[in-house]
Order: C-alpha cells, then structure tokens, then sequence
C-alpha cells in the first residue's frame, strides 16, 4: 500500500484540517468538497482531514498516519474554546509528528467576505430599518464569545447595519430572543446570518424560523483560502497585529514524546 507523502516537494508540511464532526451526512460532504477547493489552490500540498469526533478519520487516526512527519493542523472551527485550546493539542501531543496548530478561523476578514456572499445569495439587500443577528453555536468558554462578537462587528461594518450575535446553545441570547430585542427596537427586517461551517443540527434549527436565514459558510471561496492563510501564518509561527488567539501559545508535541514545547 502506498503511503501518502506528509510534505509538499517543496518540503512543506502538511495541512491537516480539524473539523468538528456531525451526525449529518452533508456535513461530512461538505467538508471534503472544501478540502478539494484547498487542494486545487496549494496542487502538491498534502491536506488530510482529522474530526474531533463523530466523523472518520478522527484526528488521532489522522495524526498517527503522518508518523514523524511535519503538518500543520488548522481548527475548522470559529472561535476559541475547549476544542482549540485543550482537545487539539492534547491529541496532536499524543503522537510522534512534529505539528503545529493554527489559530481558529475568525475572526477574520474572509469570514466577513463569506457571511455576506452567503447572506446575498439568501436574498439579503441592504434597507433602512434592516439588522443582523449572527448566529453562532455558542461555547461556555468567555473568549468564544468575545470571538463572535469581534465578528459581529466585522459584519456590521462591511453591511452597514447593526449585527448583533445570537447561539443555538449554552450562552444567551437565542436566535429569537436576538430577533426580538431588536424588533424591539424598532428594526423592520432582520436577517439571520449562519455562523456555521457545514450544514448540521444548530444550522437547520436556525433556518426554521420566520426569517430569511443564510446558508451556512461551507464551500464558500473565501474559507478555503482562509485555511490556507491560517496554515501559512502557523508555518510561520506569528499571527496578525491584534490577533484574538496568539499563535505563541500553542504547545506543540515533541517528536516521539508526549511533552509539550512552547512555540
């Protein structure tokens, strides 16, 4: 059996993609298909997927593939939280490869480019009186929420309409309770942006309420890009002026031990 390469030609590392993991077939769907669009982008590249859970490969079965190779790992995932900070580098701690782990995805501006193509292709047009509820999945960690909030903000600018952050679990405020302070206050159409990264659960229960509803930011240009700008800023070992999740932080495994090293 042949034994995929875990570096470019060029002696790049590979690009391992964290997902999360779903109970919904089309998330898994979507996910290969954006690892496809990576792919076609970085030809030469290798780009393997992990899953947090629920979904083959896991990440342990993933990581253990690449033997003592170099890759890069980059959480398809949003924000920071548990999974970003204690779940991905304890795994990647447990193996011999030499990785590294990107920062999460937002904020970011690319994200902003892929909400809003995703609201205009839901029918959004900007009118007065209209706002933005950003719907997240909602994490019990504090700096999610500062995450999506900075993405919140992000949004409003590039819309120009108030956008205001909502969760489909474990934190306040829901959906409809987002959709109806700002009812409330006076806003006459609202949107909800979906703040998810494949189709699944949280996405679907979000699109069934009396409101037009993006699509969930899946496929859209703008991501694989930005995993590829995650993975290259890791290489790097540095993050953008202002960054919300400091690249220096984060442990990598020794080779062939499982003791952490500051990067």
């Amino acid at each position: 059996m042949t034994v995929p390469p875990t570096t470019s030609p060029d002696g790049a590392p590979a690009l391992v993609v964290v997902a999360h993991g779903s109970r919904d077939p089309r998330a898994l769907r979507t996910v290969r298909a954006l690892l496809d669009q990576v792919r076609a982008l970085r030809p030469g590249l290798p780009v393997r997927l992990g899953h947090i859970e629920l979904n083959a490969p896991l990440l342990p079965d993933t990581l253990a593939a690449l033997g003592d190779g170099d890759a890069v790992l980059v959480p398809l995932l949003l924000s920071r939280g548990y999974h970003v900070k204690r779940d991905i580098p304890e795994m990647a701690a447990g193996f011999p490869a030499r990785t590294r782990v990107a920062a999460p995805l937002g904020p970011h501006p690319l994200l902003v480019d892929a909400l809003h193509g995703r609201l205009a292709g839901a029918g959004w047009v900007r009118r007065p009186g209209d706002a933005v509820v950003l719907a997240a999945a909602g994490s019990r960690d504090p700096d999610a929420a500062t995450d999506t909030a900075r993405t919140a903000g992000l949004l409003a600018a590039r819309l120009g309409v108030p956008v205001v952050p909502a969760y489909a679990t474990t934190t306040a405020p829901t959906v409809p309770e987002a959709v109806a302070a700002l009812t409330a206050r006076g806003h006459r159409r609202i949107a909800v942006a979906s703040y998810f990264t494949a189709p699944g659960r949280f996405a679907t229960e979000t699109a069934e309420g009396p409101w037009l509803t993006s699509a969930p930011l899946g496929t859209h240009p703008a991501m694989a890009r930005l995993l590829l700008h995650r993975y290259e800023e890791a290489r790097a070992g540095s993050a953008p002026a202002g960054a919300s999740w400091p690249f220096a932080q984060f442990p990598a495994p020794l080779r062939g031990t499982g003791q952490l090293q500051a990067t």
